[in-house]
């Protein structure tokens, strides 16, 4: 399975990106690595089932989801409409250089919004200022990140929080009377963010942030759930196999991004792990977006014979 957005262009690109150009052993384009090229490799993989005739015991279903990069309408629709059968496994094309990953960690949106009372700056006092009371939550939320980071898990690393976007006041002469805090927090299998929120609503009472004229809600608008799959599972075992013997350099680990199989593991019990071409920390979401067509053919073959190995008679 995968996705068919893409993230926006943006500028600095030396290259038409919607224009797929190869050059060399290089795919160029929005979406190359993340993740067309992967649902590329998955069709022509599939296209190579149907010609071969071979005799499968299951079907081979490619999902293929839009709104990844956002909220996840996509996944959502595909999971509450239900699967149809049940499915050995799941494979999730996104890049990973061709590595078999395991483990995947999940993410949450939460929106704050803090609510002050409003005065003269001359006479501060008057009011209760809502972006002192948003620098205090982010104390609590840059501590409990800290508090994460000791402990690694030796797949996903840790839990980590981010505070990508933050607007607040009227104007310079005014006590804030209200400040919107966005905020990312990366989950690892089993989190819920539900009781994270729970949590934070604790320590942000125990803090004595709120009261006294300060405010704050939060909201949940979006969650993505982690999942972990066993590496002795036979998914596990044929992927990284398929991999190998396609030349590919083979090997299992976990990925700190999130993506949309932790849906069909946490809802269907679907065995899933992701493997697919191109390199996410290096190309994805990048300028001159590129994969490799070498990487690409791999991927196709890998999948081919994985479909193979698990539904043969």
């Amino acid at each position: 399975m995968g996705h068919s957005d893409v993230v926006p262009a943006g500028p600095g690109w030396t290259r038409q990106p919607y224009n797929a150009e190869v050059e060399g052993d290089r795919l160029y384009g929005r979406g190359a690595t993340d993740m067309k090229g992967g649902l590329a490799a998955v069709l022509v993989a599939m296209d190579a089932l149907r010609r071969s005739g071979a005799k499968l015991s299951g079907p081979v279903r490619l999902s293929s989801t839009v709104d990844e990069e956002d909220l996840g309408l996509g996944i959502r629709h595909l999971t509450a409409r239900g699967l149809g059968r049940e499915f050995r496994g799941c494979i999730v094309a996104e890049p990973t250089d061709l590595q078999t990953v395991i483990a995947c960690r999940g993410d949450s949106y939460l929106e704050v919004e803090i609510t002050g009372v409003p005065a003269h700056s001359g006479r501060p006092a008057d009011g209760r200022n809502a972006i002192d009371a948003a620098a205090a939550l982010l104390t609590l939320i840059k501590q409990d990140h800290e508090k994460h980071i000791r402990e690694l898990d030796p797949l996903l690393g840790s839990p980590t929080w981010n505070v990508g976007k933050i607007e607040g006041g009227r104007a310079t002469s005014m006590v804030a009377p209200s400040c919107h805090v966005w905020l990312d927090r990366r989950l690892m299998p089993g989190e819920d963010p539900e009781q994270i929120v729970s949590e934070l609503r604790t320590a942000v009472d125990q803090a004595g942030i709120t009261g006294d004229g300060i405010s704050m809600d939060i909201e949940i608008t979006m969650s993505m759930p982690g999942f972990r799959t066993d590496q002795d599972h036979v998914l596990v075992s044929t992927v990284h196999g398929a991999v190998a013997d396609v030349g590919g350099a083979a090997s299992i680990g976990g990925w700190t991004a999130a993506c949309d199989g932790g849906f069909i593991a946490r809802d269907h019990g679907v065995p899933t792990v992701v493997m697919g071409p191109g390199g996410l920390n290096d190309q994805a979401h990048q300028v001159d977006e590129s994969v490799s067509v070498r990487e690409l053919t791999q991927a196709a073959r890998a999948y081919t014979l994985a479909a193979l190995r698990l539904l043969s008679r």
